[in-house]
């Protein structure tokens, strides 16, 4: 009995003086988390022999643990190592930013109307040009414009973004081919 006394005099000596250097903040914050960890023991008193953190504990242990320097947070007498705090705040972070960077509009942006009004005013003063001509068209003014977002465009205008006057590849003139240099080397010249 005298020595379990002296023991326990001991340890609570050496505790006391391992919270002199601290501040009074650092105190508060280490008293809520012993605080929380007594109430999830609590809470699973005859459950499972290994503790188990419900997602919301480990919200509110790392919020108030990350505050402390690490030194301090090594001292501390947890039931989870100081490195996995670190890391539930780390994820805590992590869900919070992936939520506030979601996009206000999921998917594609829309087309900028301007493009909108130039691929409908090209199709209407040549009828005869497909999708793909008019992709190839912007193209060569600059205008980056995926040919599918032509062709949806065009779908859903009600013009048809293929006209069947005229084949899918190949030129579109009626102008004559060059004649190729090896035929024109070889064929002896007409009088």
């Amino acid at each position: 009995m005298l020595l379990r006394l002296a023991y326990l005099t001991v340890t609570n000596t050496f505790a006391a003086l391992r919270l002199l250097p601290m501040g009074d903040r650092d105190k508060d914050v280490e008293i809520l988390a012993l605080r929380h960890q007594i109430t999830v023991l609590e809470r699973q008193l005859g459950a499972d022999t290994r503790v188990r953190f419900a997602p919301e504990d480990r919200a509110f242990l790392a919020a108030l643990l990350t505050s402390l320097p690490r030194e301090i947070l090594r001292r501390l007498q947890l039931l989870v190592r100081p490195d996995t705090v670190l890391r539930w705040h780390r994820d805590l972070m992590k869900r919070r930013h992936a939520r506030t960077c979601r996009p206000k509009r999921p998917g594609r942006p829309p087309t900028v109307r301007s493009i909108r009004a130039l691929i409908l005013r090209l199709v209407r003063e040549n009828p005869d040009w497909g999708y793909r001509r008019v992709h190839g068209e912007l193209a060569t003014l600059g205008i980056k414009v995926a040919p599918s977002t032509v062709w949806e465009i065009l779908k859903q205008e009600g013009l048809d973004p293929a006209p069947s006057g005229h084949p899918p590849h190949g030129p579109t003139s009626c102008a004559r081919k060059p004649t190729p240099y090896w035929l024109a080397i070889s064929s002896k010249p007409s009088p």
